[in-house]
C-alpha cells in the first residue's frame, strides 16, 4: 500500500464513511471491524448516535474488539468515552439489568476491564456483582479442590512401614493381602502393611500461580484468583499468586479475598513472561516440593530464550512446572505455537484446562504423575 493510500485509509477510519467523508476509500478485512468498533462510540453522523445496545454481552464483545485492534492507551480513552457518551455507567448500574443479566465470568471480565475508568459509584456496584460471581464459583469449585488436594497429599504420604497401629490403612492392607487368606482360620495374614506416614502439620507443597493479565486472559484471571484463594486456605500448602503484563505484581497478601485480588489486577497491556518467571523463581524455597503453574497464551514480549532457559532450570531443580494456555470454559485458545512446542520439547506440555478439571490436575501434580499423559487423557495438549 502506497503512502497516499495509507493516509486515505486512516482518514476514512477517522471520518466514518458515508457520502460526506470525501475519501472514496473502501475498507476490507480487519479495517471493517475496526470501523464498526469506532462507530459504536463515535458515529453521530446525520444526528444518529453510536450505540452498543442495552446488553452487557454486547459491551463485552466490543471491549474485546477494541483490545484486539487498538493499543492500550487508545483502549483506555475509548472505554472512558464510551462510558460518558453512551452512558454505560448507567447501563452497568441499572438494577433491572443486573437482575436480568446472569452474572458470569465474562461479565466480571468486562467490569474489570472498565475498572480503571469507572466512577466510584459504578465501582461499588461492580464489586458487588463480582463478589456474587466469585462466591458462586467458590461454592462450585472449593470442595472438589480441597478434596482432590487433600487426597493427593494423603496418597503421597503412604508408607509400607506405619509406625503405629493407628497409622495403618486397614482397607488397603486387607486388599493388598487377599492372596494370604486362610480359609481354615477365616482370616487374612498381612505380610505387607499399607499405612500413612505421620501426618505433617507443616507445609507439604509450595504452589506458585503466575498469571498473564493481558486482555485475552480475562476469564483465566478470574478462575485463577478463585482457585488461588481456595489453595491458600489449606495449611498444607504455601500458595503464592503473581500477575504480570510488562511488570510483575505479587498479590499473595490478597488471597484471603479474591474480589479484592481481582480489583488489584489490570487487564490489558504487554507481556513479559520471562520477568514474571524470574520473580516466581525467588518465591520457591523447596524445588522438589514445589509446583509452578504458568497461565499464559505464551505470546512473549520479553526475552524468549531467557524465558525458556528459566523454565528448564526450574524443571532441572525438581520443580513441577505446568503451563496452562487458558484456565476457562472458553474452548480452544489462541496461543504462541512456537513457544508451546519449545516447552513441550523440554517435557513441559502446554494445554488449556477447564475449571472443573483443575482440581484433578492439582492432584496429579502433587503426586508427581506424568502431566503430559494426564493432559492427553483429560483435556488434550495444546502443543
Amino acid at each position: 500500500m502506497s503512502g497516499q493510500d495509507e493516509r486515505m485509509r486512516r482518514w476514512r477510519l477517522v471520518l466514518g464513511g458515508g457520502d460526506a467523508d470525501g475519501t472514496g476509500c473502501g475498507l476490507e478485512g480487519m479495517d471493517v471491524r475496526m470501523d464498526a468498533a469506532l462507530a459504536a462510540v463515535y458515529d453521530d453522523r446525520d444526528g444518529r448516535q453510536g450505540g452498543l445496545g442495552a446488553s452487557a454481552p454486547r459491551v463485552a464483545r466490543w471491549l474485546g474488539d477494541i483490545r484486539t485492534y487498538f493499543p492500550a492507551t487508545v483502549v483506555q480513552v475509548m472505554q472512558k468515552d464510551a462510558i460518558e457518551k453512551l452512558n454505560l455507567t448507567r447501563l452497568l448500574l441499572e438494577p433491572e439489568m443486573l437482575e436480568a443479566v446472569e452474572p458470569d465470568v465474562h461479565l466480571v471480565g468486562t467490569l474489570l476491564a472498565l475498572n480503571k475508568v469507572m466512577p466510584d459509584q459504578a465501582r461499588e456496584s461492580a464489586r458487588a456483582l463480582v463478589r456474587k460471581v466469585v462466591q458462586e464459583l467458590e461454592r462450585r469449585l472449593a470442595q472438589k479442590t480441597r478434596a482432590a488436594v487433600t487426597g493427593a497429599l494423603d496418597r503421597s504420604a503412604r508408607t509400607h512401614r506405619p509406625k503405629r497401629v493407628a497409622d495403618i490403612d486397614w482397607d488397603r492392607t486387607i486388599r493388598a493381602n487377599l492372596k494370604n487368606y486362610l480359609p481354615e482360620k477365616n482370616t487374612v495374614v498381612p505380610s505387607r502393611l499399607v499405612g500413612y506416614a505421620r501426618r505433617q502439620r507443616s507445609v507439604q507443597r509450595e504452589v506458585v500461580l503466575c498469571i498473564d493479565q493481558s486482555g485475552s486472559m480475562a476469564a483465566s484471571v478470574v478462575y485463577s484468583s478463585v482457585f488461588g484463594a481456595v489453595l491458600a486456605s489449606m495449611r498444607s500448602l504455601k500458595t503464592s499468586l503473581v500477575v504480570f503484563d510488562t511488570s510483575v505484581v505479587d498479590l499473595t497478601d490478597q488471597l484471603h479475598d479474591p474480589v479484592e485480588l481481582l480489583f488489584g489486577t489490570q487487564l490489558g497491556g504487554g507481556t513479559d513472561i520471562n520477568r514474571a518467571i524470574a520473580y516466581s523463581q525467588g518465591l520457591i524455597t523447596r524445588p522438589a516440593n514445589s509446583i509452578f503453574i504458568l497461565i499464559s497464551d505464551l505470546y512473549e514480549g520479553g526475552v524468549r530464550q531467557e524465558m525458556l532457559r528459566r523454565v528448564a532450570a526450574m524443571t532441572e531443580a525438581g520443580v513441577q512446572v505446568i503451563v496452562l494456555l487458558a484456565l476457562s470454559d472458553e474452548g480452544a485458545p489462541f496461543y504462541d505455537h512456537e513457544n508451546a512446542a519449545a516447552l513441550a520439547a523440554m517435557g513441559v506440555p502446554a494445554f488449556a484446562c477447564t475449571p472443573d478439571a483443575f482440581p484433578d490436575l492439582m492432584a496429579a501434580a502433587i503426586e508427581r504423575r506424568d502431566i503430559a499423559r494426564w493432559a492427553e487423557r483429560h483435556v488434550g495438549t495444546g502443543a
